[in-house]
């Protein structure tokens, strides 16, 4: 099975729906948790403080880390063995295939914003939260509880640079799951003639619900932000 899994170009695929379905399913519960904080920032700190640095939230973090090692490993084995495989047919002129969306074409490119796009994410938000609970620490470097979730966003998102940067993000990220949502049902056989237009559409909704619950947030709170300084 382990053969299976790491030298059968289907196998490799089969590793990255099931660790792209993972992950699409935490970012559909964090898309929700995210908008709480427009509806009331203290619910809000509320479900901050339940998944602070508690043994099931490490357990959770490290899970949730090691599917996007292992999913973004995989990308980059698929897209080099796909092209070692094409050779020098790449550079030839191309034409586009039908069916075949821009997406698809970028998967590799789309996933590398992705991927920046978390490091950001990472830097205003898990380093200033869990991160400063498991150092001991009772406030971050902006003086505020690791558990006050709700004043982190407010900060963040009343900076426009950071706006347009998580907004990019956001963007690159639901063209990643456009393709990839039902593409990852199209690998385990589940896409044939019938389903994948309606697997298609699935994906567009979800893709469009994760977009809009995080842009939701990032411009709620920047015009919040204009709004009060008026």
């Amino acid at each position: 099975m382990g053969c299976f899994l790491t030298n059968s170009s289907l196998g490799r695929k089969l590793v990255m729906s099931i660790s792209g379905c993972f992950l699409v399913l935490f970012l559909l519960f964090h898309m929700a948790m995210n908008v709480v904080a427009i509806i009331n920032g203290e619910a809000y700190n509320m479900i901050c403080g339940f998944l602070g640095a508690n043994w099931y939230a490490l357990v959770g973090t490290a899970v949730l880390a090691l599917g996007v090692f292992v999913h973004f490993v995989y990308a980059f084995i698929l897209t080099y063995q796909n092209r070692k495989a094409r050779g020098n047919v790449r550079y030839a002129v191309t034409v586009t295939e039908k069916g075949v969306d821009w997406a698809s074409k970028n998967m590799l490119v789309l996933g590398v914003i992705v991927i920046l796009g978390l490091a950001l994410h990472m830097t205003h938000f898990w380093s200033k939260m869990m991160l400063v609970e498991l150092m001991g620490e009772h406030t971050n470097n902006m003086g505020l509880a690791p558990t006050d979730g709700a004043a982190l966003i407010k900060y963040t998102f009343s900076q426009w640079y950071n706006v347009v940067l998580y907004l990019v993000w956001f963007a690159a990220l639901w063209l990643h799951l456009n393709h990839g949502v039902w593409s990852m049902f199209q690998t385990v056989g589940w896409a044939n003639d019938t389903w994948l237009p309606r697997l298609k559409c699935i994906a567009k909704l979800v893709s469009g619900l994760i977009f809009l619950g995080f842009a939701a947030v990032v411009v709620v709170f920047f015009v919040k932000s204009k709004c009060c300084c008026c």
